[in-house]
């Protein structure tokens, strides 16, 4: 469903059964879904239940605007890459959270991939718990756990996760690989950057995968995770990730942070068994450098 739809009920029912049959007609999971998120009003009332009655001539809206996550929304849902009895890896795209604030509540992968399983399994007792996050703008890989102990393994254990990343950047770095090392602070405004005294210590090591004449694509793999590492060491060095221009990127030309969490490796949190997922750079990054 890409925009808010409307039709008039033509006999009497109640609205469940109005959003199965009215075509193109809803699955009776995303229906519900639908209803417990406030998507489906009633002409203009949106405090409806699956069993409320509807007559003919009554207007049922579905708004996209407030349409939860699911599958069928295509690249908008978190993909799932693996999953076991233990962990559910994602490949997140790119504009959508990672978990709620205070501003967005329900359109988050966490949410999306929470209620997708319970629908699935048909209990409301399932519940994933999350391990960490990427920013909004960047797409990748994200790990949530099913148990509270599979949490806690991963947490303890996220320092010795291998996290490598790709980005497309403006321009070519003079060293085809090297090491960045800065401290690191957050202003009031929510910009980091780096300091000479205090802040945060910030790793990274990058190698140049690719280079054409205006942009190179990097591989990034992190030894801290610090809030906008890669993107503030990036610019410190004269080359953005392109698309960023809160850090000083002047192109934009995928419309969007050309930033990709690209493959995580990382102990299983139940077999100690070496895992490593890995997620392809996005077809609208991968033609940007030529």
């Amino acid at each position: 469903m890409t925009r808010e739809r409307r039709f008039r009920v033509e006999r009497p029912c109640d609205l469940l059964k109005a959003l199965l049959e009215t075509p193109p007609g809803l699955s009776r999971t995303e229906a519900k879904r639908l209803l417990r998120f406030r998507a489906i009003s009633v002409n203009g009332r949106s405090s409806v239940r699956h069993d409320t009655l509807v007559l003919p001539g009554d207007e049922v809206t579905i708004s996209a605007s407030r349409h939860p996550l699911s599958p069928e929304a295509g690249g908008s849902f978190p993909r799932i890459v693996h999953e076991d009895g233990a962990i559910v890896v994602v490949d997140k795209p790119a504009g959508l959270l990672t978990i709620a604030t205070e501003a967005e509540k329900t359109r988050t992968a966490y949410r999306a991939l929470n209620d997708h399983l319970k629908a699935r399994a048909r209990t409301s007792r399932q519940q994933i718990f999350v391990v960490h996050r990427l920013d909004r703008d960047t797409s990748g890989l994200v790990v949530f756990a099913r148990t509270e102990a599979a949490k806690r393994a991963l947490q303890n254990g996220w320092k010795s996760v291998r996290k490598t990343y790709q980005a497309v950047v403006e321009g070519v770095p003079a060293a085809s690989a090297g090491t960045l090392r800065s401290r690191l602070v957050e202003t009031g405004s929510l910009l980091v950057h780096g300091t000479d005294r205090g802040g945060r210590v910030a790793v990274s090591r990058y190698r140049v995968l690719r280079a054409g004449p205006e942009r190179s694509l990097l591989e990034i793999e992190i030894e801290t995770g610090r809030k906008n590492q890669i993107r503030v060491q990036l610019a410190e060095i004269g080359h953005p990730v392109v698309g960023d221009r809160k850090y000083g990127a002047r192109t934009d030309p995928a419309g969007r942070l050309a930033l990709h969490a690209c493959e995580l490796a990382f102990a299983h949190p139940v077999s100690g068994e070496p895992t490593r997922l890995r997620s392809e750079l996005p077809a609208s990054l991968r033609g940007l450098v030529r």
